[in-house]
């Protein structure tokens, strides 16, 4: 979205249409709704626009643009031709269609690219659990930007350079440039420490410790800035500045910085030097290499800035709706650069009709941006390595999932083996408590299918009525709230409602045994075992030994991992609650004119209560809903001592 408003610079308004079924209260059955789908074509125009097919409940499930809106979305009913990945099942959850026309198809690109951000649609094309992807972040709303590692939501103002594909690359590009560029490392809004001394990093040299008024503003943008241009490749430039920073100071006679200048210029070229891959003319772009295969796609990113290849990240795409490679192509692009600032002058994608992408791309950057497929020369080498490389990506993720997939069966089945069940206990619940004294005891319930954690079926439940530390009775007290919550009438959840194949408690032979009195008690019976953490035992009801599993057995082993991540589970929701606990007694309680409501607005607005604490009077008088006298009150009450 540009500017707050869905279209560009001097676009015209759009018009917006929408069927009648979604508003139907009767149900519709499956066939009977695809007939009535059909029944909307005619009504659509064959104009430029973006499409939506909704829910039963009226949610978003797709969001696909057209130049022919007509023509596009009368091909999802073509009775001749393969539908293209989950298409099919897309199209039998579907009750209704809208759509907005638009001028033209680039207005309909970025109104697609809004809505898909609005609503997440499920079958719409999407980085692979996208909001993990980690960033680096420049927050340039600070008066003294801090270079940090970063996910979620990106705040307007900011710099960010990603997504990286793990979080490894990320530390390790921070820790390089933490080394090189002395900009500030810690965490607050504001730097420094509460004593108001310098930290280690600035004795050490890492950082120009502006907590202590030792360095000026400019001096420190610069440094930034440097930064900014060594994580956009301008590893040229970064270098020429830094000379000339050195020899001013050498002839300044301030020999202690310029000693220090001439180590962050070593550290610059020994990283430039390591780019080997190099193009002549110093020029700046991005070769994007696609494979698409089933059901995503494999992407392969190389960043070229001054001639060199500068970094090469790699990306899965899910691509539900099977959308062909020139739509994956486009809605990528927007997806990787509209929320970045590093767009470069130009894209080497085999992209063949990319003018609308390459307007809207040029207008975020405030400069000419050109999108193509290279033909020749070295650009084209580039471009092909790219695409090899994402199809050996494809490949190797092809061959993974096959041995995870064959490694998790071989532990299913040993599993059933080693405890004499009949079946393979494809669904697996783990239980676990986590207390502290009798403050905010809670159970976990970690959920695996097939193997493999299925954290929508996750559920904690917080223990209020137990007495004492008596983890038998809070056991049993969690065995029994969730098959009572199966029976429950109007309060239908699916993990709670699928009885699993093999319960798993956390413990010895005292959990299992008030995990089996809690099972009869809820009418149930299903295999059930214990595990001890002290020697790994597993006991099982009616045996006073534990089973003789080997530790390095298979089936040992995932039982070991899922009850570890039901204890994490376990810790973290009661972190949360003691936590939770400690802020509202320690910070909030003496607050002037401050209640329940505007409690939660100041913790909506700033995300944690320290970076509400080092709030200045501005940024408070900011919240949504709290009058500025009373923000000024809140601020001169956290203020008061100095």
């Amino acid at each position: 979205m540009v500017g707050g408003h869905p279209w560009p610079p001097g676009g015209a308004p759009a018009r917006r249409a929408r069927s009648t079924i979604g508003a139907m209260s009767d149900p519709v059955q499956p066939h009977d709704a695809a007939a009535r789908l059909r029944a909307i074509l005619p009504r659509i125009p064959n104009q430029p626009g973006v499409y939506r097919f909704m829910g039963a409940a009226g949610e978003v499930l797709y969001v696909g643009k057209a130049k022919e809106l007509r023509k596009r979305v009368s091909s999802y009913f073509r009775r001749s031709g393969t539908p293209h990945g989950r298409t099919p099942e897309m199209l039998a959850q579907a009750r209704d269609i809208e759509w907005v026309v638009t001028a033209s198809e680039g207005e309909a690109l970025l109104l697609e690219d809004n809505f898909i951000k609005e609503s997440r649609p499920p079958y719409n094309l999407r980085l692979r659990d996208d909001k993990s992807y980690p960033f680096i972040e420049i927050t340039l709303r600070d008066e003294w930007p801090r270079v940090r590692f970063f996910r979620g939501r990106h705040v307007p103002g900011n710099l960010y350079f990603g997504p990286y594909s793990s979080a490894r690359k990320v530390r390790d590009t921070l820790d390089v440039i933490g080394r090189i560029f002395p900009y500030r490392k810690c965490r607050g809004v504001k730097p420094g420490r509460p004593s108001g001394s310098p930290c280690l990093q600035y004795f050490i040299k890492r950082s120009l410790a502006p907590c202590d008024a030792r360095v000026t503003h400019e001096d420190y943008m610069e440094v930034v800035q440097q930064a900014v241009d060594f994580l956009r490749g301008r590893l040229g430039a970064v270098e020429r500045g830094i000379a000339a920073e050195m020899a001013a100071a050498a002839a300044a006679q301030e020999f202690e910085k310029a000693a220090t200048l001439r180590d962050r210029l070593a550290g610059v070229r020994h990283v430039h030097e390591r780019q080997v891959a190099r193009i002549e003319g110093g020029e700046a772009f991005d070769v994007i290499g696609l494979h698409q295969g089933e059901p995503g796609a494999n992407v392969q990113l190389f960043r070229v800035r001054d001639g060199a290849v500068v970094s090469r990240q790699a990306l899965y795409v899910e691509n539900a709706a099977g959308r062909d490679p020139a739509e994956v192509l486009e809605e990528l692009l927007l997806e990787l650069y509209w929320d970045g600032s590093t767009i470069p002058p130009e894209v080497v994608a085999p992209l063949e009709d990319s003018a609308a992408v390459a307007a809207l791309l040029a207008a975020r950057r405030g400069a000419g941006v050109t999108v193509r497929a290279a033909k020749r020369g070295p650009k084209r080498r580039l471009l092909e390595l790219a695409r090899r490389n994402a199809e050996l990506a494809a490949q190797a993720e092809v061959e993974r999932l096959a041995r995870r997939s064959t490694a998790r069966i071989e532990a299913l089945e040993s599993l059933r083996d080693g405890l004499g069940l009949d079946g393979l206990p494809l669904r697996i619940e783990c239980y676990d408590i986590s207390n502290l004294g009798e403050q905010h005891v809670v159970g976990s319930m970690v959920v695996f299918e097939g193997g493999v954690a299925k954290k929508a079926h996750y559920r904690k439940f917080a223990l209020r009525d137990v007495q004492g530390q008596d983890d038998f009775a809070m056991m049993n007290q969690v065995l029994r709230r969730r098959f009572a919550r199966r029976a429950a009438a109007g309060d239908y959840d699916e993990s709670f409602a699928t009885l699993p194949d093999l319960v798993v408690v956390d413990g010895g032979k005292g959990q299992l045994s008030a995990a089996q009195a809690a099972l009869r008690e809820a009418g149930v019976s299903l295999d059930l075992v214990s595990l001890a953490k002290q020697r790994e035992e597993v006991f099982v009801p009616g045996r006073r030994d534990p089973l003789p599993l080997p530790a390095d057995d298979p089936g040992s082993l995932l039982l070991q991992r899922i009850r570890d991540e039901a204890h994490r589970f376990a810790v973290t929701y009661h972190r949360q609650r003691r936590d939770a606990d400690l802020r509202k007694a320690s910070v909030f309680d003496e607050l002037p004119q401050v209640g329940p409501v505007r409690r939660r607005r100041i913790l909506e607005h700033f995300g944690s209560p320290e970076r509400f604490i080092a709030a200045s009077r501005e940024e408070l008088e900011r919240v949504p809903g709290l009058p500025g006298k009373v923000a000024r009150e809140i601020y001169a009450h956290l203020h008061r001592g100095g």
